[in-house]
């Protein structure tokens, strides 16, 4: 099923189930902002290929043909024109096609991609599964679980919560984080990470 959603390009994106704090200042993106959030509704994170996330005058930014929706969590109005946000990721999408749409919102034509399946962590990928569990384990004991950008429930067991989970901590290019974003197979996702690491 195609849909049209409202993109919010950025230069790091977001993967499923992954936190993403922003600071909203852009007249175009105040008001979108507001309506998601007043209707429930989220937004597309886009990645930007070429071009910049502050909007440029005669500018199309170049897009990555896989993002992610974002839902708002939170929202703090700091000033009027100053919003800080916490989302988080949702479906995966491939973007077929951009169009400028309503107060400079880029807007585009979409297929969503289908959940992770649950596939269970291998024995022989155990090891990474429980390096995280000691990084939340030691976080929640000393009371500072809300500094740690990963949404609880925590599916350590889970192929594919796990392999994302990586893929936003790990400094490695955006060309190889959008690899792991666009790869179906949960399982293949944390093999490749586990090459990486």
């Amino acid at each position: 099923m195609q849909d049209t959603i409202p993109l919010f390009p950025l230069s790091n994106g977001l993967f499923p189930d992954g936190m993403l704090l922003l600071q909203i200042f852009e007249v175009r993106y105040l008001d979108l902002i507001k309506r998601c959030h007043q209707q429930q509704q989220p937004f597309g994170v886009a990645w930007i290929q070429q071009g910049s996330e502050v909007q440029v005058p005669g500018q199309v930014p170049k897009l990555h043909h896989v993002g992610c929706m974002a839902h708002i969590r939170e929202l703090e109005q700091v000033q009027p024109t100053l919003f800080r946000i916490v989302c988080q990721g949702g479906l995966r999408f491939q973007l077929h096609d951009v169009q400028p749409g309503p107060y400079g919102v880029w807007q585009g034509s979409v297929k969503y991609l289908a959940q992770d399946p649950e596939v269970e962590v291998p024995a022989a990928m155990q090891a990474h599964a429980d390096r995280l569990g000691k990084v939340i384990a030691s976080a929640q004991q000393q009371g500072v679980i809300d500094k740690l950008p990963i949404f609880p429930p925590y599916h350590l067991d889970q192929c594919g919560w796990l392999a994302n989970r990586y893929a936003e901590a790990m400094p490695i290019s955006a060309e190889l984080k959008l690899q792991l974003l666009g790869e179906l197979d949960p399982l293949k996702r944390l093999e490749s990470i586990t090459h990486m690491l």
